[in-house]
């Protein structure tokens, strides 16, 4: 049985972990409420971008200009570029195992390709060094402050590879934002941009100073680094509120460990005190 010093130095141990526990889930709320907003707000500007996007698409001819945009070509794929965003820290429950979990299981289901990563975050990048992945791109400590410069220069890199033709298509793979409790896995194509195959009665006809096909061509690399922007928003909001909900379940977790402490503690110190009790009891009627 643990002594009355064990058991209280587990107890403080307990209590200053919990404290830490708290103060960053504190931390997590405060820095999520900023992401939140940042990634909701960033929303109707891709949709719209997207919208805009298609509306030329299925207004236009097939054979137009359009259509042979490089960044719209289809290739028989023989190398892909996986982008990969994780989280740049730990302690945020499975934020960074899900979606590592989920590159694995892209590259064995993709066994018959070259693949190549472009790493976002330093967790990811910390895994597949160690496991001496194919990583043609690190970019460690990005999500303390998500910048559109920094989309801009990823996806500058991943567009210039993929029209020089190093690269067949680009996958994003990130945990999409839904809400405080949820985050979700997100796997979807970058490059070749999607083309849509029928026009829908519900797109938006827009009426253009320029031909529509010129505002395409400046369009398209803006969405392309706009995708790799909303992607990082919403990764980071997601990894702030997985963060939080770890160190809310931490931090309850400690205070039903300190209960336990406490009473095994009582009932240890009531036990040593009837002990002492009944030997004081036991000498004094041997002297009687």
């Amino acid at each position: 049985m643990p002594s009355l010093i064990d058991l209280r130095r587990r107890r403080r141990s307990v209590q200053n972990t919990q404290q830490i526990t708290k103060a960053m889930k504190m931390v997590s709320a405060a820095k999520l409420r900023r992401a939140q907003e940042n990634a909701l707000a960033a929303r109707p500007y891709s949709t719209l971008l997207h919208t805009m996007m298609v509306s030329i698409l299925t207004n236009e001819q097939k054979g137009s200009a359009v259509f042979n945009h490089p960044l719209l070509k289809y290739r028989k794929e023989k190398s892909t570029l996986l982008l990969l965003l994780s989280g740049d820290k730990g302690l945020c429950g499975a934020f960074n195992g899900n979606v590592i979990r989920a590159s694995e299981g892209f590259i064995a289901s993709h066994n018959d390709k070259k693949i190549e990563l472009e790493l976002i975050g330093k967790r990811g990048l910390d895994y597949f060094r160690r496991q001496e992945g194919n990583i043609s791109g690190e970019w460690p400590n990005v999500f303390q402050h998500v910048e559109l410069r920094t989309a801009r220069e990823i996806s500058t890199k991943v567009m210039e590879r993929f029209v020089n033709e190093e690269i067949d298509s680009v996958y994003l793979l990130y945990n999409e934002f839904k809400s405080v409790l949820t985050q979700e896995v997100k796997l979807r194509r970058l490059l070749p941009v999607e083309i849509p195959e029928t026009a829908s009665s519900s797109v938006t006809e827009y009426i253009y100073e320029q031909p529509a096909s010129d505002v395409f061509c400046d369009l398209l690399p803006k969405y392309v680094e706009t995708d790799i922007y909303q992607a990082m928003l919403e990764s980071a909001a997601a990894e702030h509120a997985a963060r939080m909900t770890a160190m809310d379940s931490a931090t309850r977790n400690a205070e039903e460990m300190i209960e336990k402490l406490t009473l095994h503690l009582n009932r240890v110190r009531q036990a040593s005190i009837t002990k002492e009790i009944i030997e004081i009891v036991s000498g004094a009627a041997a002297l009687e």
